[in-house]
């Protein structure tokens, strides 16, 4: 399985950022729109990706461990031809967990991804997806996230520990978990 550090936090300042992620990127940024289908299963996530820019669906399978806000992720793709046939047999044999909606812009910081996410009835995000070979140490990884999300101006108290799909699904009342990570 191929593995990254993910972290994530929300956002106020959705367009200073993109300012800054571009001052930061190599290139222009990717912008799409994208729905994620969840279904539950024993363990991990299992999670059919759509996109609205041609590019081809995927299926994925991950497993992640939070560490104070940060995510190691190890993870699996497939791409799918038929979308529409996936979600349909996997709707019968699995329960839809949730689906998230999002528009998503992704600068390319060395050889980081940087996501600006506009996710749909929870606001505005960035996450930083480092890659890692089997090799690399996460420590590594993880540090060279937090100095981009420190070039951005993202502080700690604003991380966010928790996938978007739990997010949409927490109770919407007072009790809802907090997104923020103290």
């Amino acid at each position: 399985m191929a593995r990254n550090i993910e972290i994530r936090a929300r956002t106020d300042s959705f367009e200073e950022l993109m300012h800054r992620a571009a001052v930061l990127a190599l290139d222009t940024p990717r912008s799409y729109r994208q729905q994620d289908f969840f279904y539950d299963v024993p363990n991990g996530r299992l999670m059919l990706r759509e996109f609205d820019d041609g590019t081809p669906a995927e299926l994925a399978f991950y497993q992640s461990g939070d560490r104070d806000g940060s995510t190691v992720t190890y993870f699996s793709r497939s791409p799918v031809t038929n979308a529409e046939a996936m979600h349909t047999l996997l709707a019968q044999a699995l329960t839809t967990r949730g689906i998230v909606s999002k528009e998503r812009h992704v600068f390319q910081v060395g050889q980081m991804n940087l996501n600006l996410d506009r996710v749909d009835d929870l606001g505005d995000f960035v996450e930083l997806e480092v890659p890692l070979t089997q090799d690399d140490v996460e420590a590594i990884g993880e540090a060279d996230a937090r100095a981009v999300f420190e070039k951005l101006g993202v502080v700690h108290a604003d991380l966010v520990s928790v996938p978007y799909v739990d997010l949409l699904n927490a109770p919407r009342s007072n009790d809802r978990p907090s997104v923020k990570n103290a």
